[in-house]
């Protein structure tokens, strides 16, 4: 059962981490002829890109091989799960942005998939007439809210975000 349960919590880690493997180094930032005031931080970016880069052939690109070798049915199950857990943040950014109807959609497709389809391991929702929708996030409702995008940024492992996103991802976290 100790074993299984590793298993389960190490999917879930690795599913986190797939959107950050694969790639191919063909996004290499290029010089921009002049500094623009969007990008505030562009030398802090370009080496924060470069160690991602190097982060994800490292570490990440293994990763993401080795999760394409578990069984299609675990990769969804572990997917539908971290989408059924993004609903705890998506169902008060709906109510905060005025979307009372999504809110509820979200609710309902919580509440069904957590007890009916096993924590969010199978998606019963969908099948009961409760689609899937957007995720949403503070960040998204602080631009709902007005708020300017601001600086853009390369972060450690998190990747490229704006002053307003990343205030949103604290918020978050």
């Amino acid at each position: 059962m100790k074993r299984l349960i590793i298993t389960i919590v190490m999917m879930f880690l690795l599913h986190a981490n797939v959107a950050y493997a694969g790639s191919t180094g063909s996004e290499n930032l290029k010089k921009s002829p002049s500094s623009s005031a969007d990008e505030c931080f562009e030398g802090f970016s370009r080496a924060m890109f470069s160690f991602n880069q190097a982060v994800d052939a490292i570490i990440f690109e293994p990763v993401a091989k080795g999760y394409r070798v578990l069984p299609m049915v675990v990769r969804n199950g572990t997917s539908n799960v971290m989408g059924n857990i993004s609903n705890l943040l998506t169902i008060p950014n709906n109510i905060l942005q005025g979307d009372f109807a999504e809110a509820g959609n979200t609710v309902a497709r919580l509440a069904i998939n957590t007890t009916v389809g096993i924590l969010g391991f199978f998606d019963p929702a969908e099948k009961m007439g409760f689609p899937k929708k957007d995720k949403e996030d503070y960040g998204q409702t602080l631009g709902v809210w007005g708020t300017g995008s601001g600086c853009y940024f390369v972060l450690p492992i998190l990747g490229p975000t704006t002053a307003r996103d990343f205030a949103g991802t604290v918020i978050n976290i």
